[in-house]
């Protein structure tokens, strides 16, 4: 069986490249809100912030570097949060745009996604509202013709080019079963050395449903793949958000929250914050009698290369 901390690592993804701002006005886009929600997530108790960009102006995801630099140092001078960078940016990226802030920040780490697939949030266009920007209904809607590209040879660079390079450990996202079979390739390859951080996804359209079984499944695939080599956490997208975090906490995993996954924090309520859902998930895991991990902590637990040696 794999490991665990002793203490729920809690992540938060912030803003994501999924939803758009007219389906929450919480959703932060520009770089103030980014670094004031992030900060306000790490003092509620998240030890790692998992960061996207966007445009300032039109809350579109934007890859550009500069954008990213609005926000980063700001966020590492005010909290001991590790910094978790994207390396999947937004629907439509080349790989080469998806790396250009990864590249340049060389955080302590990133995420990286294991394997290519459809990933579908058309659906989400289905609601009626009123779109703040023109680009928001199209760019959902597209993803029925759409296939997020992770290949073996992207993979491989990633590792090379950002890991290897620049210190940088990762995230593992693995929305499917094959993903974790995609992962132990490159681990019996030697590219990914533990203790490596997997992080199993459910409920995107296109990838494992959000299904108590389907955790199971997923925990006993990895087990039997990386043994006691790996930390793991759950996300699932949506209102499987609160219930799969907790399933994943009761069986000594870490979890995710944040409003990249999730714009509730209940039933048909929208969250006011990121910072609300930390505190909500922060609360259930106490009830269960466990400690949240701290920033240190979860860098001891994760190999991480430290605060101190990340130059933004």
């Amino acid at each position: 069986m794999s490991k665990n901390t002793g203490k729920v690592i809690i992540s938060c993804a912030v803003t994501g490249g999924i939803h758009t701002p007219s389906m929450s006005d919480a959703l932060p886009y520009t770089p103030d809100d980014i670094a004031r929600q992030s900060i306000d997530a790490a003092e509620a108790g998240a030890a790692i912030l998992h960061l996207h960009a966007r445009d300032p102006e039109t809350g579109r995801p934007t890859p550009d570097p500069a954008v990213f630099m609005q926000f980063l140092p700001r966020i590492k001078q005010a909290t001991g949060a590790v910094v978790n960078i994207t390396t999947g940016g937004g629907l439509g990226m080349s790989l080469e745009e998806r790396l250009a802030a990864p590249m340049q920040a060389a955080p302590e780490m990133c995420s990286l996604n294991m394997g290519s697939m459809n990933f579908g949030i058309f659906p989400m266009a289905a609601k009626e509202r009123d779109w703040k920007f023109d680009w928001e209904k199209p760019y959902i809607l597209g993803t029925d013709d759409f296939i997020f590209r992770n290949t073996f040879r992207d993979i491989e660079y990633i590792l090379k080019n950002l890991g290897e390079k620049h210190g940088t450990r990762f995230e593992h996202e693995c929305y499917d079963v094959g993903h974790l079979y995609n992962l132990a390739h490159f681990v019996d390859r030697g590219l990914v050395k533990p203790p490596f951080f997997v992080q199993m996804i459910f409920g995107i359209l296109g990838g494992i449903g959000a299904a108590p079984e389907n955790l199971i499944f997923m925990k006993e695939t990895a087990d039997k793949l990386f043994g006691d080599d790996y930390q793991w956490s759950v996300l699932a997208a949506g209102r499987h958000q609160m219930p799969i975090a907790t399933q994943a906490a009761l069986m000594g995993g870490n979890v995710r929250v944040g409003l990249e996954d999730s714009l509730y924090i209940g039933r048909g309520k929208l969250a006011e914050s990121n910072a609300e859902q930390v505190r909500k998930i922060r609360l259930i895991i106490e009830e269960l009698g466990l400690d949240i991990a701290t920033p240190e902590e979860a860098r001891a637990a994760l190999a991480l290369k430290g605060g101190d040696r990340v130059s933004f």
